[in-house]
């Protein structure tokens, strides 16, 4: 019987083990050197977010009245309960039973009419994503989805130092994955909420964007246009980037073009969708408005709270006191660092993304305490105060990230979360 195994002389065998063996070892190697690289930015990122989560979990603890309320918005069994309230709940029921999208009219006081709220208003990318966590690992809707948005913060902490280190190096990267653990608002980027996801994907699009990787820009952008409507300035930061790149190049280049064309296609394949099964292409729009009171005023609400706030008045809608007070401040803040941020002279992505972003969150009527939550994707903003504050030693510098973890506990967790509605 002849054998037909195929056998390796001994020089050949020996010669395979070892390319085996530098292989294995050249990627253990890669991976100590990514770990070296980016571990930093990760533990700081990290220990910053446990110190203000622990804080407002205590500061949580220690309100009485917080397990006497309604299940549905925060009371119950358990303090962790909160962090899926008001839009956590939503997505919980989106991802449990899909979506049921229509205009139901509601008849009201001296004939007024309103319209019901229903799960189309939230878009489907992160209960999507916390649906398909649980189907695979076996958790439960909300542990799925906190387990997406934790992941999806340590994502953005990642591309928030990928981007700023592109200006100012390393120190000012790792500060500004540090101020993304404590800016006003942070207290969702542990949460059921889809703020996380959304920022990771944008912060990564823009990355693209600027080391001209086009069709990676376009799929984030797609992905990020299912996740939040302000993804429309995201979508026009992309385009007007890829048309001064094919400007300034005398090449056919196919990259920024195909990225124009993939870029919108989630949110606009979102909005139509929600149209046609209300039977209205502007269903979606009418529903903010009809519904939820969220509709574009160009500043009109933004403009009365201030002025409201500064003459000691609470008579506007959706009023909650200190939160808005908070709301005050991140955009006197915002304001600051724009220009500072202009000075530096960013790529046209995060310009105008940032721009539009503002645009869009202060030109609009909605719960304005949550103005601290929306300015988050400006992550740009980081930037300038980043640089600033490389010039720090690294003691100093964890230091003053630290204090500003502590406080967040408060200003980004407690106030966000339980004094007002996130």
């Amino acid at each position: 019987m002849s054998d037909t195994t195929t056998l390796v002389p001994p020089a050949a065998e020996a010669t395979r083990d070892a390319a085996t063996a530098l292989s294995r070892e050249e990627i253990g190697d890669h991976l100590l050197r990514t770990v070296r690289y980016y571990g930093p930015v990760l533990a700081l990122y990290g220990v910053l977010k446990l110190i203000g989560f622990a804080v407002f979990m205590y500061l949580l603890d220690s309100d009485g009245g917080f397990r006497t309320r309604d299940p549905r918005f925060g009371g119950g069994a358990h303090v962790w309960d909160v962090l899926a309230t008001w839009d956590g709940w939503w997505y919980q029921q989106i991802a449990a039973d899909g979506y049921h999208p229509a205009l139901v009219k509601i008849p009201g006081a001296a004939g007024l009419i309103t319209l019901e709220g229903n799960s189309a208003a939230f878009f489907p990318l992160y209960p999507a994503t916390m649906r398909l966590v649980s189907d695979c690992t076996g958790l439960g809707l909300y542990g799925s989805g906190m387990l997406v948005s934790v992941v999806a913060s340590f994502a953005a902490a990642l591309g928030i130092y990928a981007v700023t280190a592109r200006f100012g190096g390393r120190r000012a990267g790792l500060a500004a994955a540090g101020l993304w653990a404590v800016w006003p608002g942070s207290g969702t980027e542990w949460s059921a909420y889809s703020d996380s996801l959304y920022i990771a994907l944008a912060v990564w699009a823009c990355h693209a964007v600027m080391t001209d990787r086009w069709l990676t820009a376009g799929v984030l952008t797609f992905a990020a246009g299912l996740g939040r409507p302000t993804a429309v300035a995201l979508i026009a930061a992309l385009a007007v980037a890829a048309l001064r790149t094919l400007h300034r190049s005398r090449e056919n280049l196919t990259g920024p073009w195909i990225a124009m064309a993939i870029a919108p296609l989630g949110l606009l394949g979102y909005l139509l969708w929600v149209g046609d099964q209300m039977g209205d292409l502007t269903g979606y729009f009418k529903l903010q408005t009809g519904a939820w009171a969220h509709t574009f005023d160009y500043g009109e609400h933004t403009v009365d709270v201030v002025g409201s706030l500064a003459t000691g008045r609470y008579d506007y809608l959706f009023a909650y006191p200190l939160e808005d007070v908070v709301g005050v401040a991140v955009v006197l803040l915002t304001a600051l660092l724009l220009p500072l941020l202009i000075r530096l002279r960013p790529p046209a992505v995060l310009l105008v993304h940032t721009v539009l972003t503002i645009a869009l969150v202060l030109g609009s009527r909605q719960i304005f305490g949550n103005v601290s939550r929306y300015l988050l994707p400006c992550f740009p903003l980081f930037i300038p105060l980043a640089v600033k504050l490389r010039t720090l030693g690294l003691p100093t510098l964890c230091l003053l990230l630290g204090i500003a973890a502590v406080a967040s506990g408060s200003y980004a967790g407690y106030v966000l979360f339980e004094v007002g509605v996130p």
